[in-house]
């Protein structure tokens, strides 16, 4: 039993989160060709917002569509504002789990059911730190967030998110 387990915590990882990130997705949607771009990552710059206790909380996130985008996210990145932040849609909803490998910020790491209800965060994740951190259930999309803002907002498990 150990032997599937550990078996099945591996396929996990390998397949959800390489370089940090999740693979898999689906190229960016076309209503992004539109949107502006991010001066350092070039990826569509979107709205996001995230209701909590009926007060909303508006972000302007980069959209990471691609496996490519997935994989490298916010490494090497020195800094990022503080409604600024990154989405990783997953299409179809699955697990996941993101790793700090090459990530120089801190981040909270927001998974996001298929309800677009926050399922759990791992906060204030560890910069280059390389241990995985799993979602609580699938998911339809990740948003990094610089490390503590999500607390200093008060957003937890069962916020909405809308993008």
């Amino acid at each position: 039993m150990r032997t599937k387990v550990i078996a099945f915590s591996l396929l996990v990882v390998l397949t959800a989160c390489s370089s940090g990130q999740s693979q898999g997705a689906n190229s960016a949607p076309t209503s992004y060709a539109s949107a502006p771009r991010h001066a350092v990552s070039q990826l569509p710059v979107i709205p996001l917002t995230v209701t909590h206790d009926g007060k909303q909380h508006s972000f302007r996130v980069e959209v990471a569509g691609s496996a490519e985008e997935q994989d490298k996210g916010l490494m090497f990145r020195t800094a990022m504002g503080a409604d600024e932040g990154m989405i990783f849609p997953m299409n179809p909803p699955r697990m996941a789990a993101f790793w700090m490998k090459n990530t120089v910020i801190p981040l909270d790491i927001i998974y996001i059911g298929p309800d677009k209800r926050i399922l759990n965060i791992a906060a204030r994740a560890i910069p280059y730190d390389e241990t995985p951190l799993y979602a609580a259930g699938r998911v339809s999309a990740v948003l990094e967030l610089n490390g503590g803002r999500a607390q200093e907002l008060g957003l937890g498990k069962g916020d909405l998110v809308v993008w």
